[in-house]
């Protein structure tokens, strides 16, 4: 059923390949907050990149008559694959417009469970493009559970910043912050839900 060097899985690989090494240099970028313009700038490229492939999903989708799964599959494999990482620049770029230059505790263990949860999507996707349908399942759990952790991390970050910040301008922007970095948590989770739907399907 599946071909090795599809461009398709080709690009899907790539494209989780792409989410590692961002998910990685945003997790690094929020521990060390000196350069937040250079920090906002590299996450933007790392998008782009992720845009491009995209891109070249969207075009072999329209000119390739048999795919490796069901077109939708792939295309809504994609799209969750890119709205992780727009979610990720978004909070990076916020660092930058918002003047952040403080480390925050909570914002580095949201990093940690985004970083974890990349790995977990690399993984499954690498075992999609080998045709190991029912080996992506363990992944998807390890998602799920990592998306509680970040739910929890956003309930503990709030009611500290509401407990603790007097300043409602810096209250207004680390709300934001964890709020973005909470969804970006629910994005790996699509990731994960739509992995089930391929595997059901496929298996």
């Amino acid at each position: 059923m599946f071909k090795k060097k599809d461009i398709f899985f080709k690009t899907l690989e790539e494209m989780a390949d792409t989410l590692v090494e961002a998910t990685e240099y945003f997790a690094k970028g929020v521990a060390d907050l000196t350069d937040v313009t250079a920090f906002a700038k590299k996450m933007k490229e790392l998008e782009s990149k992720c845009d491009q492939y995209t891109h070249t999903i969207l075009k072999e989708l329209n000119k390739t008559f048999i795919t490796p799964i069901e077109r939708e599959d792939i295309m809504a494999l994609t799209t969750s694959l890119d709205d992780v990482l727009d979610g990720i620049e978004a909070c990076a770029s916020r660092f930058e417009m918002y003047h952040i230059r403080e480390k925050d505790e909570y914002i580095t263990l949201f990093a940690d469970v985004i970083v974890r949860s990349a790995h977990q999507i690399k993984s499954a996707i690498y075992l999609l493009t080998q045709k190991k349908l029912l080996a992506i399942r363990e992944h998807c759990i390890a998602i799920n559970e990592l998306e509680n952790q970040g739910d929890d991390v956003l309930r503990v970050s709030i009611t500290t910043l509401f407990a603790n910040v007097k300043d409602p301008i810096e209250l207004i922007k680390r709300k934001e912050i964890y709020e973005r970095l909470e969804q970006t948590t629910d994005y790996c989770e699509d990731v994960a839900n739509m992995l089930e739907s391929i595997i059901m399907r496929n298996s």
